[in-house]
């Protein structure tokens, strides 16, 4: 059964902005940083994008998602972001989580789980809490393979460092 067209079209360019998304985590990786990345797109354009900097910024809220919402801000001249999109490789902590909601970011697309710290799924559920004064849309596992590959390639190379100096 084919998917309707609008549909189809979405998943595209989720998989297009998750693409950019991920360029950026490779950057956090080659840095030292956890490799994460994100890119926020309204109206079709990259109006924001931050990777992991917590290290090089000597700053704990540096994640990738604060930095895109930061940029996105000041792109919008709003702190109100309400039709924007964050694509995410990584499953957004509490604070990122909480971020977007205060934000009202319209949508959330992300990549891989994130089983320890994840604000959206895995352990909280923040982002769309019926509790809470704005749900985001959530969804999950755009290109979530390549984002746990990059993850696990990261987090392989500092407990071994020669194990996959090969693989990178």
């Amino acid at each position: 059964m084919a998917l309707p067209p609008d549909v189809a079209t979405m998943e595209k360019d989720d998989e297009v902005w998750m693409r950019l998304a991920l360029a950026l985590a490779d950057e956090a990786a080659e840095a030292g940083e956890v490799p994460v990345g994100c890119v926020l797109v309204w109206n079709g354009e990259v109006i924001g994008q931050g990777r992991n900097s917590p290290i090089e910024l000597l700053d704990p809220t540096a994640h990738a998602e604060m930095m895109a919402i930061r940029q996105g801000a000041l792109a919008l001249g709003n702190y109100r972001l309400e039709d924007a999109t964050l694509y995410c490789t990584l499953e957004p902590c509490v604070m990122c989580a909480g971020a977007l909601v205060a934000a009202r970011v319209k949508r959330l697309v992300f990549g891989a789980r994130d089983l320890r710290f994840g604000g959206v799924r895995s352990k909280f559920q923040i982002a769309d809490s019926p509790v809470l004064n704005h749900r985001v849309e959530v969804t999950e596992g755009v290109l979530g393979a390549e984002a746990t590959t990059l993850l696990q390639r990261f987090f392989g190379s500092r407990r071994d460092p020669g194990a996959n100096a090969a693989s990178r």
